[in-house]
Formats: C-alpha cells, sequence, structure tokens
C-alpha cells in the first residue's frame, strides 16, 4: 500500500516537472534579398554579458532577406546553458563554423549549413581564431579572468578535419587577434590583466616548427590585427586609457618592423581589397565619456581619407559602434551598435556610398561577424 502510493506520487511529481525550456528561433524579414548573391548570408555572434550565458547566434539570410534570431538554441535544445559565457570571435573554414566564447573556456565547432554542435573544444580562457592551411589557431589567456598573475598565453593548434588539438606553443600575456601573412603567424599580445604593465609586442610563429621565433615591438595593449593586400598588418593598440592614446600601426612582414603610426583611435578594423575601415569607441576617463570616429585609410599608399565610411547621418544615432565587416561583392559595410553593453543592439547596413540600407534588433553586444559562401 505504501509502496503504490509512493509510486504514485513519484508518477505525479514527474507528470509536474517541465524539461528546461529551449528559446526558440525568430525569423523576420528585413529588406529584399538578393537570389543570386554569391554570399549565402552573415552570422553575427553577440556577446552576451559576462556571467548571464547570455551569448547567441544570429544569421542574416542575403539571398532571402530574412534575419533569424537564436538560431544556436533551436539547433542544440540539448545544451543546457545554451551558447554561454560571452561569445568572443566566430570565423567559417569550410564547411564548418567556429565560436569562441571566452568565459565558458570553449571552442565551439558547428556545422555551417544548420548550425548543429559538431563538438566542443574545452580551451581556458580563450580569445580568437585564425585559419591557415587546414589548421584553426585560437589565442588563450590561460588563467582565470582579470587574474593580474595570470601567466603567458598560448596558441593551441587544431585540425580542422579530425578536430584534435595537435600542438600549443606560448607566446606573451594576454594575446588577442592573429593573423598569418607570408608563412608567418602573428598574433597581438596585450597585458591587459595587469595595468600598467601592459605588454607590447607581437608574437612571430612559424606554424611549420610551431615555435615562436621572434617578437616585434609595437605598442602597448595590442588587440586587433588584420593583414591587406601587400604584405602588411594593421595593428590596433588600446592604450592605457589614460594618457596615452588609442593608435594604429602598420607593420611590414618583410622586415617585421613598425612603418607607420597613424594617430586616429582604433577600436575595430576590417579591410577590403584598398579601403581599411575604422570605427573607435574611446574611453576618455579625465572627460567620462566615449569619443567616437568613424575613419578610412588607403592601405596601397597608406593614406587616410578625408570622409566616414557613414555618410548619412545614420552616426548620430549609434551609440557605441562595436562590430565591423564589409561585404567583399557589393561593398556594403555591416555595423554594429552595442548601446548600453545591456539591452539587445543593433545591425546596420550601408551601402558603398556610406547610405543607410536596413538596420534590424540583435542580441545582446552584437559583436562578430562570418562571412557564409
Amino acid at each position: 500500500m505504501v509502496t503504490s502510493i509512493l509510486l504514485a506520487g513519484y508518477m505525479l511529481f514527474g507528470s509536474c516537472r517541465k524539461n528546461p525550456s529551449v528559446i526558440p528561433e525568430q525569423q523576420e524579414t528585413v529588406f529584399t534579398g538578393d537570389p543570386s548573391s554569391p554570399i549565402q548570408g552573415l552570422y553575427l555572434l553577440n556577446e552576451g554579458n559576462m556571467n548571464m550565458n547570455k551569448a547567441s547566434l544570429d544569421y542574416v539570410d542575403l539571398r532571402t532577406g530574412v534575419y533569424r534570431r537564436n538560431i544556436y538554441n533551436q539547433a542544440n535544445p540539448e545544451v543546457v546553458k545554451g551558447l554561454g559565457d560571452v561569445g568572443n570571435d566566430i570565423g567559417i573554414y569550410g564547411s564548418k563554423l567556429y565560436v569562441v566564447v571566452n568565459v565558458s573556456n570553449k571552442l565551439e565547432v558547428l556545422d555551417a549549413k544548420s548550425g548543429k554542435r559538431l563538438k566542443q573544444i574545452d580551451i581556458n580562457n580563450c580569445r580568437y581564431v585564425t585559419f591557415y592551411k587546414n589548421k584553426a589557431y585560437v589565442s588563450a589567456y590561460l588563467g582565470k579572468v582579470g587574474d593580474p598573475k595570470a601567466p603567458n598565453g598560448i596558441v593551441t593548434e587544431i585540425d580542422t578535419a579530425t578536430l584534435q588539438r595537435e600542438r600549443t606553443v606560448t607566446v606573451g600575456r594576454q594575446p588577442e587577434e592573429m593573423a598569418v601573412v607570408n608563412g608567418k603567424l602573428y598574433v597581438a599580445n596585450s597585458g591587459g590583466y595587469s595595468p600598467p604593465d601592459y605588454e607590447r609586442t607581437l608574437s612571430v610563429i612559424d606554424p611549420v616548427s610551431f615555435q615562436e621565433i621572434k617578437r616585434i615591438d609595437v605598442a602597448i595593449n595590442l588587440d586587433k590585427v588584420k593583414a591587406d593586400r601587400y604584405g602588411d598588418l594593421y595593428v590596433t593598440s588600446r592604450g592605457d586609457y589614460y594618457d596615452i592614446p588609442s593608435r594604429l600601426y602598420v607593420v611590414d612582414t618583410r622586415t617585421d618592423q613598425v612603418k607607420k603610426v597613424f594617430n586616429i583611435a582604433a577600436s575595430s578594423l576590417c579591410i577590403d581589397d584598398n579601403l581599411a575601415y575604422i570605427c573607435a569607441t574611446e574611453w576618455n576617463y579625465p572627460q567620462q565619456k566615449n569619443i567616437i570616429s568613424y575613419t578610412l585609410i588607403n592601405v596601397r599608399d597608406e593614406t587616410q581619407l578625408n570622409r566616414s565610411f557613414i555618410t548619412d547621418g545614420t552616426d548620430q544615432q549609434i551609440k557605441v559602434p562595436y562590430g565591423l565587416a564589409v561585404n567583399p561583392f557589393t561593398k556594403d559595410v555591416y555595423l554594429t551598435d552595442a548601446k548600453e553593453y545591456v539591452t539587445p543592439g543593433t545591425l546596420y547596413c550601408f551601402d558603398a556610398n556610406g547610405k543607410k540600407k536596413w538596420q534590424v534588433t540583435t542580441g545582446d553586444i552584437p559583436a562578430h561577424i562570418a562571412f557564409k559562401y
């Protein structure tokens, strides 16, 4: 009798329990698509706020004009905490989509078509991903977030076919973005956990031996690294947020020397053909506000142009320009606004003349873009 009552109770309790709900994907048509577009669409990684597991993945279908929000949770309902904590970088190589989730200490490898998880690779405090000759390279701070005693960082090599970790090389403290030029892998070291004792070098790695072969002195607190078509690297320094301002440096990879300095702030940077597109949100402590700017540079002759890539006044509506990418075929510019960092952001699309074509609401802190061919 007692057993029957207990069994009935368990059955009743079980029938009342609910599995964790999956936040459904949302879709809306935002613009008139181009069925002949050579780029199928673009993935947008929303960072989300730290310690809130709010990183999310959106998709823009350039052929249909449909915007899809939160596709990761829909494609992977079995993953309890969703994409995770702070999406820091994204890239597509072959048929796979690689998503770096910083505070969750993992690299998510997804099917680029469906968004379905293929594998999770655990990497402590990982930051950025780049690719070269069937390998993925992931930079990682190591240590706990914000720890000034954190050890030197690393770059981990992953085989893109087997998805197995292969080799690891030690670089400077708190390494950030990477780029491969002339058969060399360049890594920006920041030292961001221990101000004012910042790092100020690029590590240069030989992908064959996977050894650090030298360091190039550039400036303090390095961040972004982008390669142009002429063998140069454009490297951003965040400065110290007080007396030393953010600057943009050009490194000649043939000599591995700094060849030019642009006295402009640079937070986000992308290069397409002969143009470098730069936006900056530089915090000024004395003024207690962000100083925002938009810049174009001709990388062929290394001259700053006297115009912005936004020409219709939309920049006055943007609170915190954050993510930046350029369509290599249409020359459309995609720019995100992180707003107050705690609410859904906005993705803007501008044509080659700087006129807004469309805008759409994103997840929290829209930041990183990858084109799907």
